[in-house]
């Protein structure tokens, strides 16, 4: 588990940072390439160590060969302890036991011979002549008098050292075939080529964190420039429009700052003439809203007064007088619509948050609506759980909410029923008002919520709504800081979700009701 975390820790990191990632790359490839120089350099080192050394051996084998075999050929022994005490001078003459320069020597007799005497093979002390191939011995028995030689390991002690045995027949009179060979100890040369490897492995890894550290420090002034304006562009983001970025030198990065700061400078003047534009229209609605409303107080007041006596005017005149009526009422809710977006606008509205049962405003709206769903042919159906689900909320908002998601129902729902679901958790509470109506494209869910939007403009508008009621409904839950969701489907009807916290400042991560409704998924499996 640790190994997990630190790996995910480091992956994390090398995500994140351009910086990590160009200090990790210029490492591997540098470590990359300063292996290949390494094991070149000691592979060349090592051979040209092995092929010195392999000279004066040879060098010295001919020497000593030439050495013996003239001994031999001047002696004028003529029995056998004469032969054999000569024999026995041969090896401590040629060989050497010095720490740097060990050489044992071995003469031998060359095996299936018949003739000659059999005298005892004289062997430095400590040599084992079992190191000695088999198959070169038979070369060498074959050879006209030619240096043959072959890599062995000698063992010393617990270990084994490299070695280089050289062989050559000799001519003893009286004895017949005899073969002296001489066994070389590299143990120092070995010795050297270590040292060299271990200087040259140290050699590259001071190398590498040295580049490692260059190339850091290189970075971090090059990614420097590049983090500053990250910073300032977040900045940017969050509102600082006159954060710039500084400009020196006239390379790239002074180029890029210059264009950088140019396009600051013109998002900040677009958006500045775009907000100072949109709190020209905040302010002309809110005032035109505000100026409408004596006069049409005016205008009501009289068409009321009409309205009441439309019993005594003649047939046209009392049609005109409702549909006056008619247009006044749905005049005056636009004009409240208008007055309550132009204060979300403005960032006057407050909650009245109080703890309320979420059943009981649920209900309320029902009732508020009810008259317009006889009156549509659409039945509601109501799925509520037992008892009280309280939560704090603004009564009267919430209601007015759920007034408009009913009426958006009835609308579009073609007469089918209406099916209205209450649900809780421990951190959220949800509504979820369902209709099997003609639903709307995704195209249409993405603009559900704009302002004076209409999924089908040419559909006659039979409940007065004004375009403002969704528009409304989702500052209203956004001041409850809660979620206001909708799923739909052509022909298929439609579903919008409403989530809230339980109490000011619950933090909640799923709505205790599914999107889409559980009769909608069956039929469609899918979501908008």
């Amino acid at each position: 588990m640790r190994f997990r975390g630190v790996a995910s820790w480091a992956i994390s990191l090398f995500r994140r940072f351009l910086q990590v990632r160009a200090v990790f790359s210029t490492v591997v490839i540098s470590g990359v390439a300063l292996t290949i120089v390494g094991g070149f350099l000691s592979y060349s080192i090592g051979g040209g160590l092995y092929s010195t050394r392999q000279a004066q051996v040879l060098a010295e084998s001919a020497r000593a060969v030439v050495e013996v075999q003239n001994t031999f050929s001047a002696s004028s022994v003529s029995n056998d302890v004469a032969l054999q005490s000569l024999m026995n001078t041969i090896v401590p003459s040629i060989e050497s036991t010095g720490t740097t320069n060990s050489r044992k020597v071995a003469l031998l007799r060359s095996p299936g011979q018949v003739t000659g005497q059999v005298l005892q093979s004289p062997i430095s002390a400590d040599l084992d002549t079992n190191i000695i191939p088999s198959m070169l011995r038979a070369k060498v028995r074959v050879s006209a008098g030619k240096l043959l030689y072959q890599s062995v390991s000698i063992p010393v002690g617990d270990s084994k050292h490299p070695g280089i045995v050289v062989g050559a027949p000799i001519q003893i009179p009286l004895a017949g075939n005899y073969e002296l060979y001489l066994v070389f100890d590299l143990d120092s040369e070995q010795q050297t080529l270590d040292f060299v490897q271990r200087t040259l492995f140290w050699g590259m890894l001071i190398l590498l964190l040295v580049i490692g550290a260059i190339s850091f420090f290189v970075t971090d002034w090059l990614v420097r420039p590049v983090r500053l304006a990250a910073e300032v562009s977040e900045q940017l983001s969050e509102g600082a429009l006159d954060r710039r970025l500084p400009e020196r030198g006239e390379d790239i990065i002074a180029i890029l700052a210059r264009s950088f700061n140019k396009m600051a400078q013109s998002l900040q003047s677009q958006i500045t003439q775009l907000a100072n534009l949109s709190k020209m229209q905040q302010r002309f609605v809110s005032d035109v809203s505000h100026e409408l409303r004596t006069p049409l107080t005016t205008i009501k007041l009289a068409g009321d007064m009409i309205f009441a006596s439309r019993e005594t005017l003649s047939p046209p005149v009392k049609r005109s007088a409702e549909l006056m009526h008619d247009q006044i009422e749905r005049f005056e809710t636009l004009l409240n619509d208008l007055l309550e977006i132009s204060r979300y606008d403005a960032g006057a509205v407050i909650a009245d948050l109080e703890m309320q049962d979420l059943n009981g405003v649920v209900g309320m709206a029902i009732a508020g609506i009810e008259p317009l769903a006889m009156s549509k042919g659409s039945e509601i159906q109501i799925d509520i759980p037992q008892g009280p689900v309280d939560a704090e909320m603004d009564s009267r908002r919430i209601e007015r909410l759920l007034r408009n998601l009913l009426a958006n129902a009835i609308e579009h729902g073609e007469g089918k029923p209406i099916r209205v679901a209450v649900g809780m958790s421990e951190s959220a509470v949800a509504v979820t008002v369902t209709d099997e109506g003609i639903g709307m494209s995704r195209s249409e869910v993405d603009r559900v919520f704009d302002r004076f939007w209409r999924a089908d403009p040419a559909r006659k508008r039979t409940t007065g709504g004004t375009g403002l009621g969704l528009a409304i409904s989702l500052e209203d839950t956004h001041l409850h800081d809660g979620w206001l969701q909708v799923w739909a489907r052509p022909n298929e009807g439609s579903s919008f979700r409403l989530t809230l916290p339980r109490r000011k400042g619950m933090v909640f991560t799923q709505s205790p009701l599914p999107l889409p409704p559980k009769k909608a998924k069956k039929r469609s499996g899918a979501q908008a």
